[in-house]
């Protein structure tokens, strides 16, 4: 097993192309309006046997629907209803379910639950937190959480250690807090526009040490910025 996958957060290009020169993609057609899962099977079909997909839990499970990204995914929300914050709800654990079904037909190991600046630590949004994860059933399934709003490191790292969550931060950003591997996102900045030179890749690189990762791109140059961490990676192992 590769101590260091390298993706993208989606396809920044065809299907086909993207899977000749990466080994990793984090889907994200499953955070805005998951795909069928004979879709799904067939993206498993397509991937060579050591392609390895990660998957971007539904936003019914974790963001409010006055969430911007609810319009753009074209979704019809009844109102009233119990979507996002991990509420405790039938609507989210449907959309649990749903996002669990499209893990396994794409033989996923790991499922990123991201939630907006707007989730903060509150009591209830902590007590939301622990009845969903204790609740689900993961069937060997890895879970990170990258938290986005105002969360103090003692109680990030509290709830990942209780709920056997593994802390998903841009580590050039912040320091994951807790987890036997590591899950980065790399967003480049603010507006993603970003492109990483060389020398914050080699200290990425420094960063990850030898602690298995994931290493996920998410900024407008994601393509290029992957390819050249991967070539690093590369030029590291043949030096040794």
């Amino acid at each position: 097993m590769e101590r260091v996958k390298v993706g993208c957060c989606g396809f920044p290009r065809g299907m086909k192309h993207y899977l000749s020169q990466f080994r990793l993609v984090e889907v994200q057609q499953t955070f805005y309006k998951p795909p069928q899962i004979k879709t799904a099977v067939s993206w498993r079909e397509i991937a060579p046997a050591n392609f390895e997909f990660t998957v971007k839990a539904w936003q019914l499970i974790t963001h409010p629907p006055s969430s911007p990204t609810y319009r753009k995914a074209g979704l019809s929300i009844l109102p009233g209803k119990g979507y996002g914050y991990f509420k405790p709800s039938d609507e989210v654990m449907a959309a649990w379910q749903k996002t669990k079904e499209i893990a396994q037909a794409l033989r996923a190991r790991v499922i990123l639950f991201q939630c907006p600046a707007s989730f903060v630590a509150s009591g209830e949004n902590i007590d939301h937190m622990r009845r969903f994860f204790q609740s689900v059933v993961r069937d060997g399934l890895i879970f990170a959480w990258e938290p986005r709003g105002e969360w103090s490191k003692e109680v990030i790292t509290t709830l990942c250690q209780e709920l056997n969550l593994i802390h998903c931060t841009d580590p050039l950003e912040m320091t994951p807090l807790y987890g036997a591997i590591n899950y980065l996102r790399l967003h480049g900045g603010p507006s993603y526009r970003h492109r990483y030179s060389d020398e914050e890749l080699r200290h990425l690189r420094r960063i990850i040490g030898d602690k298995e990762s994931y290493v996920l791109f998410n900024n407008i140059t994601m393509y290029e910025d992957g390819l050249k961490f991967i070539k690093l990676l590369q030029e590291e192992s043949v030096a040794k």
